[in-house]
């Protein structure tokens, strides 16, 4: 039985056909541009050698099938994904899973909040639905070796990027309440995805939840999504794992406090870590219920210090995990 699994998560940048225009201050790319990144990814892909990647900015499923053909590692890999368009019929950008590993199931995609949970009034358009993600999580159950199965979810938050209004203004208030907005709609995103993996969680299986949560890992969103904190986990004088999830980069057995490379974006000059993989008791060396750890985090980032314009804009985030009975 393999002994080691891998799991990573991977924001591609914008990976739609040549000649398909996304928004109105991008051009689309030519023949060239697509063909050369599709390239870069397919090797990106291959270096990252995970038996589970999930994709965000996915434009196209048919432009992701056609990288994973150019792969060495993934021609015969499992794809999860939807497409989605506005209603003017333009792509819009989508998260998809790839894996080696057998799925239990075609994947679900989670477009409308839970009950209950609802966008601030000032924090969505007219038009815009206040009880829907703006990108839909995607729900897959994969089977691992030795056959449990394990809920994981691809998700892509709501960005830090200014959401202004028509007619707003250009100064420090119009400024600050387009930022707020934005945190509205990725705070409202977390409390939905939280009930919705709590809910997952009540079936006993392991979970992994990752993806490009738009903030860093001690943020009150990405801490929303991990249940951290909860009244729920106190029963008695031990915390119940149960309930949470954990940042695999601070559980992993290897850690080195010299490391300091562990970023995957740059903005503004500012290295953060947006981009997380969360995983449940199960993948947790300190719990009882154990399946397996996580041995290490890893960041494939360098290329962001290159400035290629054909590859992404975001660092990968690869975890190893060794099944339990084969930890070192």
């Amino acid at each position: 039985m393999q002994q080691e699994i891998r799991f990573a998560t991977f924001n591609v940048c914008n990976l739609a056909p040549a000649g398909a225009k996304l928004y109105d201050n991008l051009e689309p790319l030519s023949p060239a541009q697509y063909e050369a990144k599709a390239e870069w990814t397919a090797r990106q892909i291959d270096l990252l050698d995970a038996d589970v990647i999930g994709f965000q900015e996915i434009f196209s499923q048919a432009a992701l099938r056609d990288v994973l053909s150019r792969t060495r590692r993934y021609r015969d890999a499992v794809q999860a994904g939807y497409d989605a368009a506005d209603a003017a019929g333009r792509m819009l950008p989508t998260v998809a899973l790839v894996s080696r590993l057998p799925l239990a199931g075609p994947g679900v995609a989670f477009a409308n909040f839970p009950a209950g949970v609802l966008l601030p009034a000032d924090g969505h358009d007219a038009d815009d639905s206040a009880s829907r993600f703006a990108r839909a999580p995607l729900h897959v159950q994969v089977v691992l070796p030795g056959g449990q199965l394990t809920d994981v979810v691809v998700l892509h938050l709501k960005s830090r990027r200014p959401d202004y209004r028509h007619g707003d203004g250009s100064d420090a208030l119009a400024y600050a309440l387009a930022n707020l907005r934005s945190l509205q709609r990725r705070g409202a995103e977390a409390v939905a995805l939280r009930v919705l993996v709590s809910e997952l969680g009540l079936s006993g299986r392991p979970r992994i939840v990752l993806g490009d949560f738009n903030d860093i890992a001690n943020a009150v969103t990405t801490a929303i999504v991990m249940g951290a904190g909860a009244p729920c986990e106190a029963q008695g004088d031990a915390p119940d794992m149960r309930a949470r999830l954990y940042d695999a980069n601070a559980i992993q057995l290897r850690q080195d406090a010299a490391r300091h490379a562990d970023y995957t974006n740059i903005h503004d000059s500012a290295y953060m870590t947006i981009d997380h993989i969360l995983v449940s008791e199960h993948f947790h060396p300190a719990s009882p219920r154990a399946i397996g750890a996580v041995l290490d985090v890893n960041y494939l980032n360098d290329h962001l210090l290159l400035g290629l314009p054909h590859a992404s804009d975001h660092g990968q985030v690869l975890m190893r995990v060794k099944l339990l009975g084969n930890i070192r």
